[in-house]
């Protein structure tokens, strides 16, 4: 799977978090270690809180979402992202695919400040990442 996949499929699974009111943010481990099904409720509880949410609360969300996955050290980030393209794997190819049109769903009903926020936020979390960090994921790009 090639590294623009690996980051819609990180995404689709973490932004239903990011995009929505100010309920309090989930601890990312713990995250990990809750069932599909778990995460899907939790998930669709979160998108509720968030939708009832001020766009500076959603904002406020958000960044408090970066800031706690950016103060993991890189090998728990690291197997995090492993936990997760593990967890990937053992989806039905059409489970994948719906997620990833959610995905794509989602993005597209962003206003054009809201695509450009998250342009800016995954540049500067690329900027954090460790060089060889940032070479694995550029391992995984599409040759274009």
């Amino acid at each position: 799977m090639n590294r623009s996949a690996w980051i819609g499929l990180l995404w689709a699974l973490c932004a239903p978090l990011l995009w929505a009111a100010a309920p309090e943010v989930p601890d990312p481990e713990a995250w990990a270690r809750l069932s599909p099904q778990q995460q899907n409720e939790r998930r669709a509880e979160l998108r509720r809180q968030l939708e009832a949410a001020s766009p500076q609360e959603r904002q406020a969300f958000r960044r408090a979402m970066r800031e706690r996955l950016e103060k993991l050290p890189p090998e728990r980030r690291e197997a995090l992202v492993e936990q997760t393209r593990e967890r990937w794997q053992t989806l039905s190819p059409a489970e994948r695919e719906r997620l990833a049109s959610e995905r794509r769903e989602q993005v597209q009903s962003m206003s054009r400040s809201e695509r450009r926020e998250l342009l800016e936020q995954r540049r500067a979390m690329l900027r954090k990442m460790t060089p060889e960090e940032r070479a694995q994921w550029r391992e995984k790009l599409p040759t274009r």
